[in-house]
């Protein structure tokens, strides 16, 4: 059965699928692969656009791995297979929450924190900086629990699935809070003369600039003592399905057909972006709806470095006349301990790239990565990029520690694959 990602730009046949619904069943499955001299991985929902959940051996859907296996009131433990979406609601409805989160919460809990799903925050990081405990299994069969104090701890938050199958996370949560959120119009030009200022004055910040324009789309969000006061049902609709999906929607697939209207319909949808607030559960905050198909690369940088990043990008854009419909989305992330984490030892800034998935741009991609490559960064390990082991040796300061904790837990290479190859060596 052949697996293909969401954005389609990914697939590939592997020679077994097993569902598995206990860990024992993972411990199995491993064991079975070794003795058959066959690869094995276990992937999420698909939304990483490299192929890192890819396998020509035995493959392994979490379906069946999900649900909460422990709850308190500071931390739960939940089984790997569970989507994001689902696990906010189990929280919810115990009266938790995590401290942030990315803003797909499709993906299934393992997928990602082993990728390095990150979000935006002032002080909270990534997902993989709210672990508090692991479970895998290694290689030879073994089940590892670690945890802060083990060597494998820092190693395989962030260890896309190269040092073994994770099956269950302990995730430190809080009591459920309030988020005031905040949308409103800003000028890029007055961004990039207050990109302090803005990073310091809120919780998490998170901006977007459509190309052809100087408009940005600015998302404050902030806690809030309440009382709840979310969007009403038709403004809700209007917002985040109807203009942000069906409309948006519809003027990509009009570029794809026209790219010369692009830089117009870019100025139309500038002049429509309005101010808006409402308050309301921290993760309906966080998590936004895409029904729009894309392809994406988004790269890590130093903050400090942020705004020269975007001026680099907007010069690119404008001096190779470049047709870009989608916005280009900013994102900020304090110091990572996770070894392999973009946001590893430096307070960090995410420049994140997407096109239409009908209309492919890698001259674009690849213009925005010598940027960002110039300027120390790092790529998301679940977005397009071209950065191989070598490269990545010198901007992760423990890549050669991982590289050789992954020679120790898995010599032959069981939990390998195409992509691991390229970017572990």
């Amino acid at each position: 059965m052949a697996f293909v990602n969401w954005s389609r730009n990914q697939s590939g046949t592997p020679a077994e699928v097993r569902t598995p619904s206990s860990v024992e069943d993972v411990v199995r499955a491993v064991r079975d692969a070794a003795a058959s001299g066959r690869r094995v991985r276990m992937v999420g929902t698909g939304h990483s656009f490299t192929g890192v959940a890819l396998t020509d051996g035995l493959m392994l859907r979490p379906d069946a791995l999900t649900g909460l296996r422990s709850c308190a009131d500071d931390r739960v433990t939940v089984l790997a297979g569970t989507p994001l979406r689902v696990l906010n609601e189990l929280l919810a409805a115990r009266g938790l929450a995590l401290a942030n989160m990315g803003d797909i919460a499709e993906q299934t809990v393992a997928g990602a924190i082993q990728t390095g799903t990150h979000g935006t925050g002032r002080d909270s990081g990534g997902l993989a900086d709210q672990v508090a405990e692991l479970e895998l299994v290694l290689a030879d069969g073994s089940v590892a629990t670690v945890a802060p104090g083990d060597h494998l701890f820092d190693a395989s938050r962030v260890g896309l699935g190269a040092l073994g199958v994770l099956t269950a996370v302990t995730l430190r949560v809080e009591p459920a809070f309030l988020l005031r959120h905040r949308r409103r119009r800003m000028a890029l030009g007055e961004i990039l003369s207050s990109l302090d200022e803005l990073t310091s004055a809120h919780e998490h910040l998170d901006f977007f600039w459509l190309p052809h324009t100087d408009a940005c789309l600015v998302k404050t969000a902030d806690r809030d003592p309440g009382p709840a006061r979310p969007p009403g049902a038709f403004a809700h609709w209007r917002d985040t399905v109807f203009l942000e999906n069906t409309v948006f929607g519809a003027a990509c697939a009009l570029g794809a057909r026209l790219p010369g209207l692009i830089p117009r319909v870019n100025a139309v949808s500038a002049a429509a972006l309005g101010d808006s607030s409402w308050v309301d559960a921290s993760y309906k905050v966080f998590t936004s709806r895409r029904d729009v198909r894309f392809l994406e690369t988004e790269y890590a940088i130093p903050r400090e470095r942020l705004g020269q990043a975007l001026r680099e990008t907007r010069d690119l854009i404008d001096r190779m006349d470049w047709k870009i419909s989608f916005p280009v989305e900013v994102r900020v992330s304090p110091p990572s301990g996770a070894w392999l984490s973009t946001a590893y030892g430096r307070p960090s800034a995410y420049v994140a790239c997407h096109v239409y998935r009908p209309t492919p741009h890698p001259a674009y991609f690849a213009g925005v990565e010598e940027i960002m490559t110039r300027l120390d960064g790092r790529p998301h390990w679940g977005k397009l990029h071209t950065r191989d082991a070598a490269y990545l040796a010198g901007v992760y300061p423990r890549f050669a520690d991982f590289t050789a904790l992954r020679d120790r837990l898995d010599p032959e290479r069981l939990f390998g694959n195409a992509y691991l190859e390229t970017v572990l060596g």
